[in-house]
């Protein structure tokens, strides 16, 4: 038996161009546990308003935070993949993402190749939604569908209660917090929309678990939890983050720390998103101090996390 560990994040353009965004998002927008929409309806919004609208904005939004070696996301991605094998020696590390280079069939192809026939997937979201991890299940088993021979499967849907990951983000909060003392914190979650939480997703409430069992071991600190990332019309989960923080600074709060307990690597979301827009958002309402807590990244804490996870589903 040879085993193997996948993992899979979501995804991020090739270069910081409209061309590449364009790419990306037609991948993105146009999967069916993203977007649920009837096709009929979805796809002449995608492809007749979106792609030709998004891209350029987003693209100079991407420039902002890509580093001279390129995406923040693969680069982490990359380098937790690396410091896994290192872990695992006697097993096949590889890492893929669901919307850009290398895809999971990609992945799964060089896997089989090498000969794997325990294979552990472990999608890079702590907390479980059908618009994210459902997402890695199905282009996992769609992979394996059109394979004479398929390995013995295990498949991590989530690690939001896993005590290793719940002590790792409280220590990384106690440290901050003994910079300042009166940070209020905002735990900020990739939102989703509320009609997929309403059919059933348990997304919200393996969030406002994870955040419970975080402060269990904080303490006796406010902090407020809230969704960020609303993209199209319709209600999604709340309060929303950029809400949160234009309304803390008129109910007093001057200082805060802002975790984002869902993401393990930084990418447009954390670091244009919350550490630019919303920490905007925050001064110009009437704060005095932002303290942003990065992910995970490079952390050996969080590769040991994943070892872990690798060798427990064996």
């Amino acid at each position: 038996m040879k085993k193997g560990v996948l993992l899979v994040n979501l995804g991020t353009p090739e270069t910081p161009t409209a061309a590449a965004v364009r790419t990306y998002l037609s991948r993105f927008l146009a999967d069916r546990r993203v977007i649920d929409l009837p096709r009929p309806l979805w796809l002449p919004i995608l492809y007749g308003m979106i792609l030709p609208m998004r891209p350029p904005r987003s693209a100079a939004l991407y420039r902002k935070i890509w580093t001279k070696q390129g995406s923040p996301l693969l680069l982490y991605t990359q380098a937790q993949a690396r410091q896994l094998q290192a872990l695992l020696p006697e097993s096949v590390v590889r890492y893929a993402m669901c919307y850009s280079e290398p895809t999971v069939a990609t992945a799964l192809q060089e896997m089989q190749a090498d000969g794997v026939t325990d294979l552990t997937v472990i999608p890079q979201y702590p907390q479980y939604s059908t618009t994210t991890v459902g997402s890695v299940f199905d282009q996992v088993t769609a992979y394996f569908r059109q394979t004479a021979t398929s390995p013995q499967l295990h498949f991590v849907s989530s690690f939001y209660q896993e005590p290793s990951y719940i002590h790792a983000l409280a220590n990384q909060i106690k440290r901050a917090l003994k910079q300042q003392p009166a940070g209020h914190l905002v735990f900020s979650y990739h939102g989703i929309p509320q009609r997929y939480a309403d059919q059933g997703d348990p997304y919200p409430q393996q969030c406002e678990q994870t955040t419970k069992r975080v402060m269990a071991l904080v303490g006796d600190v406010p902090y407020t939890q809230s969704y960020q990332s609303k993209f199209g019309p319709g209600q999604w989960l709340q309060p929303a983050t950029a809400q949160v923080m234009r309304t803390l600074p008129q109910q007093g709060v001057k200082q805060v720390i802002v975790i984002t307990p869902g993401f393990v690597a930084d990418c447009l979301e954390t670091l244009q998103e919350i550490d630019h827009e919303n920490r905007g958002y925050f001064m110009q309402s009437g704060g005095s101090e932002f303290t942003y807590l990065h992910p995970f990244n490079g952390s050996p804490t969080f590769t040991r996390l994943l070892a872990t996870n690798a060798v427990g589903q064996a």
